[in-house]
């Protein structure tokens, strides 16, 4: 086992999640984000039955010709050179800004990149414990989002690993705006967005496929359209599917308004799950959103969520 390796040695059968304590340490303790949801997550995995079936992985940062496959050069650019007006920086949040964003920021998206490169090249279930940053568009980062890790992700795919087709799942409560201006012109992509109808983004983008859920739909509407949503990812005969498994829509998620249970929440990720093992389509998980009022309920369906993505890869061998 090297040493940015955690769980099981053999990481080709075990479920390979990735993660950096930067994803907690390079948001300031006054921003307006659970920055510990991270940790607390890693810990509660660390002690849990089934934590020998995970892998966990410490990312290394992404290059910047990586982040170019899906954003602008002079957006890229003033990023990494810290010269991003501060409405710019408030556009995105995570506000005060600590001297590790930029650090942060090339960790987390590079652990979506290198779990999507271990799922094309083994097949099963990856992780990243943070990111699905959808919000991210070409030239300016917004809600939270300053790079888009499956944007990039998909591109790379196609692009360096010889990937036909990607398809994007996103069944966070918010629509994958920015993932869907950027792969607006992609045929080789589908967008395919589930979210609440009355949420941010109050402007919404042009998914492939858009499926917005009235506000209170609760389990069973939900429900209806997340198995739309598969069925529409599935039509395309993807050959790796990128999931924006976000859990803001809980109901006690104060930024979500659909009223979703952790049950709910569950069945969804154990649906699709099953679904693409049936179909034998690699799958990376984005962890998305989770807001709720205490954070445990969010952590609650992120455990739930890890923990089921660890036992369903394991069907894969």
């Amino acid at each position: 086992m090297t040493s940015n390796e955690l769980g099981n040695a053999s990481t080709n059968q075990s479920f390979n999640l990735w993660y950096h304590p930067l994803y907690t340490d390079g948001i300031h303790v006054e921003a307006r984000f659970p920055r510990e949801r991270y940790q607390i997550l890693l810990n509660r995995l660390k002690d849990s039955e089934q934590f020998h079936m995970f892998a966990i992985r410490e990312p290394r940062q992404i290059s910047k010709d990586s982040l170019l496959l899906a954003h602008d050069s002079t957006y890229v650019d003033e990023f990494l050179e810290q010269k991003l007006s501060d409405k710019e920086m408030r556009r995105i949040g995570l506000t005060p800004w600590t001297p590790k964003m930029i650090d942060r920021t090339l960790c987390l998206t590079g652990g979506a990149l290198e779990a999507t490169i271990h799922a094309v090249e083994y097949g099963g279930i990856t992780g990243n414990m943070a990111g699905g940053t959808h919000h991210a568009h070409r030239d300016f980062g917004s809600g939270y989002c300053i790079f888009n890790d499956l944007a990039i992700s998909a591109m790379y795919a196609i692009e360096k690993l010889g990937v036909k087709r990607v398809a994007i799942l996103d069944l966070d409560v918010h629509q994958g705006d920015g993932t869907a201006t950027i792969l607006s012109n992609e045929a080789r992509t589908r967008t395919i967005s589930v979210h609440c109808s009355t949420n941010f983004p109050f402007r919404k983008s042009i998914s492939d496929f858009d499926l917005p859920v009235e506000p209170k739909a609760g389990d069973e509407l939900f429900m209806e359209k997340v198995r739309e949503a598969v069925e529409l990812c599935l039509d395309f005969q993807p050959d790796l599917v990128l999931y924006q498994a976000g859990v803001d829509g809980l109901e006690q998620d104060h930024l979500g308004k659909l009223c979703v249970t952790r049950e709910g929440m569950q069945e969804r990720n154990q649906y699709v799950f099953e679904k693409m093992l049936q179909n034998r389509i690699p799958t990376v998980i984005f962890m998305g959103g989770g807001y709720s009022k205490p954070i445990e309920h969010s952590l609650d369906s992120f455990y739930d969520l890890f923990i089921d993505a660890s036992i369903w890869n394991n069907r894969w061998s």
